[in-house]
């Protein structure tokens, strides 16, 4: 499995706590830089983002991705479509969440998100 990374840089625990909710060991693990200009179009810094990966559509579509998505939602939600545009589905996320009680602020893996899996179950529903 291979890891786009639009967040903070995961710990060793963390990328630990990954390879064991998804039962696969992490081939990649890929940090994209995402500072977003909030005075500018977000979908063209989005797919200008993306571009410079240069990830060929075979590897989209023929590999493994996980995201750890950007924390500001408008960007995220624009990088969701782009890549199920690119991929042919939705990718799959991982959710952190902070530990409770921690003197210093630390975050742990909360769940592995298959967007895919909740499309599926979603058109099940009225």
């Amino acid at each position: 499995m291979r890891i786009l990374n639009f967040s903070h840089p995961l710990t060793p625990k963390q990328s630990e706590q990954i390879e064991a909710a998804v039962g696969t060991p992490i081939i990649e693990s890929i940090p994209v830089k995402a500072q977003f200009d909030v005075e500018a179009d977000f979908v063209p810094q989005v797919v200008g983002l993306i571009e410079s990966l240069n990830i060929s559509t075979d590897r989209w579509q023929g590999e493994p991705w996980l995201l750890v998505l950007p924390s500001l939602n408008f960007a995220a939600a624009i990088l969701l479509a782009e890549l199920h545009g690119r991929m042919g589905h939705f990718p799959a996320f991982v959710r952190l969440k902070p530990v409770q009680g921690a003197l210093v602020t630390e975050y742990v893996v909360a769940e592995i998100v298959n967007l895919e899996h909740v499309r599926a179950a979603a058109r099940t529903r009225r």
